[in-house]
């Protein structure tokens, strides 16, 4: 029997709540309950005084000697350590979903961003009559290839996502992860991290890479075949980079959520659960606002600046309410 064991053990045995034990020890019932469920170890001085108050010698507790079962009665639960348990099965079976989905989904969002490139250069090369085909013929074409390769990449972000589904509550619970898990989360976070640095030094490079061609191009007046060549290129470095950050960002963001670290701690999970229903209506209101004023203008070339402005915006308007909800928080 472990120490977190012999503490519940004793602590029922004597029938104290861990408010009572910690009133005792002269600390937070929230260091009982991480002691519980092993996410820390009490120090010596208190091994000294909880010897005394259960009676029982430093041996006993410090030991792992005790064989005979806790009687099912004296069992805790989850409620009383205040979280949602992680099991090392749950926590193996989670790290192992992502790590099989991350690159597919960098995969499925890479797609979708190599999707206009066909279109872009068919368009370009129709109106420099050098494929002998009509403009209506190329964006045709070229809006069908695009719609096929987003369907893809919708199809694999869809079934992945179906796998990681059921671990959403990783994102929006409290978490207490049973005793050793934290010990092992911390250690793939050390394994995966030079990794991790690597590829977003990486990926941040391309995309700062990424647009130089272009600038040069319009900079010496290229025309618009070279540019064609250039922007296409540009998509392409955005889709590689994309990749990077997403193959190893899911697994780092894994094991945040699972040590609650990050943008996972306890407070930004509860101003999360409040921000969610914003994030719903904005982006609601944005979709509906460009689909409006593109079919009004019928000027679908130039509408989707409404994007990149929709995602500033987003941010901004995310960060202001998250700093309002967490003085709330605090008062």
């Amino acid at each position: 029997m472990i120490l977190a064991d012999k503490i519940i053990y004793l602590r029922k045995r004597n029938g104290w709540s861990q408010e009572q034990l910690a009133g005792q020890l002269d600390i937070s019932r929230q260091s009982v309950s991480k002691w519980e469920s092993g996410m820390s170890i009490p120090d010596l001085d208190k091994i000294l005084k909880m010897s005394k108050i259960f009676n029982v010698s430093t041996d006993f507790l410090l030991k792992d000697e005790l064989e005979e079962a806790l009687p099912s009665e004296l069992e805790y639960t989850e409620e009383e350590i205040e979280g949602r348990m992680v099991s090392l099965e749950e926590m193996n079976a989670y790290m192992d979903v992502v790590e099989q989905t991350a690159n597919k989904i960098g995969i499925g969002v890479a797609l979708c961003i190599l999707s206009p490139i066909l279109l872009i250069m068919l368009g370009i090369l129709s109106e420099s009559n050098m494929l002998g085909i009509t403009e209506d013929m190329a964006g045709g074409l070229g809006t069908a290839v695009l719609l096929v390769i987003i369907a893809v990449g919708v199809c694999i972000l869809i079934v992945n996502g179906m796998r990681l589904s059921k671990y959403e509550y990783m994102e929006k619970e409290a978490l207490v992860l049973q005793y050793g898990v934290q010990g092992i989360v911390e250690k793939k976070k050390r394994d995966i991290e030079p990794v991790f640095r690597a590829y977003t030094a990486v990926g941040v490079t391309l995309c700062i890479v990424a647009v130089c061609p272009l600038l040069v191009a319009g900079g010496f007046g290229a025309s618009d075949v070279v540019l064609g060549i250039c922007l296409s290129v540009l998509l392409a470095v955005i889709a590689c980079a994309v990749f990077l950050f997403i193959s190893k960002g899911m697994a780092w963001g894994a094991c945040d959520k699972l040590l609650q670290v990050g943008d996972y701690t306890l407070e930004k999970k509860k101003t999360g659960r409040k921000t969610e229903r914003f994030a719903q209506i904005y982006w609601c209101f944005a979709t509906a606002i460009y689909l409006g004023i593109s079919f009004y203008t019928d000027a679908w070339d130039r509408t989707w600046i409404i994007w990149p402005v929709a995602g500033v915006a987003f941010a901004a308007c995310h960060g202001i309410l998250g700093m309002i909800l967490e003085k709330e928080e605090r008062r």
